[in-house]
């Protein structure tokens, strides 16, 4: 053959025994493909789509009201007759050592209390428009915590664990069912001023990936911060997300799957998308008068957790699965629900911050049709003690305290579980934190068992190896 001569191909027949043995490795792969999608083994494309539960679910969406610091049990939701037989009295009873050691006699509440609604549930004054939902409610009277320190005990409330680290409730059950809504984060937290001890931890996703964590929306004109518009026209700004999309692909292409790539990405089409629905939605400027003073916006004292929850109704409405609503921060209360001193006073005005608002929210929610699919919680990471600290306060009491759930199928009107004569102990029912998680997820059509992630070699959940639902606050 010279130089000039051109090579000659031969075409040689392939037989169909040889074709098969040659791709047979191919269409296996294909088909566990196929199979390994159906059976939920691979990554979604975006970690935010929705998913199916484990069951029907009677909830889409939680909305979390965190009473940040500690309401006192005994002075809102479970009243106690004893403490006025035997106030100013040294307690009779054996008690744990408190928080602080600050030990006084026996304090009373200073409030009057009412029966409200068919069920007949006592609330008290704390709470005048709240209380007149309580056939909505199922007030557990029967919680206890881990921790008696307001960090590890928020930690706890919300990951199941005492210390940092762990995923939260929010991230669990947007890894758990994705997302609704396309244009907004799956798990908000709504700030009124106050980020509870432990930070901005007790909202992280842990060891699930980063697309699970909170987005914090900030009371005031300017919800996110660095969401506006930097670049002069829109088409300019899309140009440059057509450029960042495709380095970023490139680099997922280059090192293949990795949580932190899928996540950046997810996150900056996210931020793109929130730039027109986040202005959109938290303007509030054109809601009708009715709808301001349900929730209390026009005074002073309520326009904060107002907006928050006025926010949250709008957020689950457009399909965000977890909303947590912050405890406002209030004039002339010092320190949250965390009243050392001074209780009459300071968890007066914390009452009355939040209790028009949350009256409004489920009033909101009700006439929409939305609370049958939206779980909405009340409560602190603990309760406080029945004598007093000092002269007029109350120390951390984890060992029996009040939380209430409303909606998204729970049997309302329900009174759960009970603590002793002081309202110091459970002495029935016990429910545990782990037990919350897990009526939470049963709710949203999870078990709790099942909702698992693989780290560290081991399944981990939200629950941990306990919980239990509480079946008998289930419609």
């Amino acid at each position: 053959m010279t130089p000039n001569d051109k090579p000659i191909h031969r075409v040689v027949p392939l037989s169909r025994r040889a074709m098969l043995s040659g791709c047979a490795n191919g269409f296996g792969a294909m088909a566990l493909s196929v199979l390994a999608s159906e059976w939920g083994w691979t990554a979604p494309a975006n970690p935010m789509q929705p998913k199916s539960p484990h069951f029907p679910a009677k909830a889409r969406s939680v909305i979390f009201l965190y009473m940040d610091g500690g309401p006192s049990q005994i002075d809102t939701f479970d009243p106690k007759p004893r403490l006025e037989k035997e106030a100013g009295e040294p307690i009779k009873m054996d008690i744990p050592k408190t928080q602080f050691q600050n030990v006084g006699n026996v304090m009373p509440c200073p409030w009057g209390w009412k029966q409200c609604g068919e069920s007949g549930a006592p609330v008290s004054d704390l709470f005048p428009h709240t209380r007149e939902f309580v056939d909505e409610m199922a007030i557990i009277r029967s919680m206890t915590s881990e921790s008696s320190e307001h960090t590890s005990a928020n930690y706890f409330l919300h990951t199941g664990f005492t210390r940092q680290g762990r995923p939260g409730m929010g991230s669990w059950v947007t890894y758990g069912l994705g997302s609704e809504s396309e244009n907004l984060p799956g798990f908000v937290v709504l700030d009124g001023g106050l980020i509870p001890p432990g930070g901005m931890d007790i909202f992280n996703s842990g060891f699930l990936p980063a697309a699970y964590q909170a987005t914090l929306f900030r009371s005031g004109e300017h919800a996110m911060a660095d969401l506006e518009r930097r670049e002069p026209t829109e088409a300019l700004q899309l140009k440059k997300m057509d450029l960042l999309r495709n380095l970023n692909q490139q680099s997922l292409e280059r090192f293949g799957e990795d949580d932190q790539i899928e996540a950046a990405i997810a996150n900056y089409e996210l931020a793109f998308k929130m730039q027109s629905a986040v202005p959109e939605l938290t303007d509030l400027s054109g809601e009708t008068d009715a709808t301001r003073k349900l929730y209390g916006l026009d005074e002073d004292i309520t326009s904060t957790f107002g907006r928050q929850c006025l926010l949250a109704r709008k957020l689950v409405e457009k399909g965000v699965r977890f909303v947590e609503c912050l405890a406002p921060k209030v004039e002339g209360v010092k320190d949250r629900w965390d009243q050392h001193n001074n209780l009459e006073k300071e968890h007066a005005l914390n009452a009355q911050a939040t209790d028009k608002p949350i009256a409004g929210l489920l009033a909101d929610l009700k006439s929409r049709g939305l609370l049958e699919e939206t779980l909405v919680i009340w409560g602190g990471e603990f309760g406080r003690t029945p004598m007093a600290q000092g002269a007029n306060g109350r120390d951390h009491n984890p060992y029996g305290f009040t939380m209430w759930m409303a909606g998204g199928g729970v049997k309302g009107g329900t009174v759960y579980g009970a603590t002793d004569d002081y309202g110091y102990f459970v002495v029935d029912k016990k429910v545990e934190i782990y037990d919350l998680h897990a009526t939470m997820l049963h709710l949203l059509g999870m078990d709790h068992k099942r909702l698992t992630y693989l780290f560290s070699g081991r399944n981990m959940r939200l629950t941990d190896v306990h919980g239990r639902v509480v079946e008998d606050i289930l419609a």
